[in-house]
């Protein structure tokens, strides 16, 4: 189930919510004051990137193969 970010125009109040489909958007209801007057806000997705400063070059590539033996 995905994780919605809302906001109530009524009392200011902004929640997340886990909401089955984006159909079911309609039937959520501000935690706060109950109203159903609430707004989906866009929300920013976190990631992660790992090894930071690493090189995808083709000369970097080729530090990777296996040395001969």
């Amino acid at each position: 189930m995905p994780l919605y970010e809302f906001t109530c125009p009524g009392c200011g109040r902004s929640f997340e919510e886990l909401v089955r489909s984006a159909n079911d958007t309609a039937a959520v209801k501000c935690l706060t004051c109950g109203s159903h007057n609430v707004r989906r806000k866009i929300s920013m997705f976190a990631s992660r990137a790992s090894g930071a400063g690493l090189s995808f070059s083709a000369a970097g590539a080729s530090s990777c193969a296996p040395t001969g033996g």
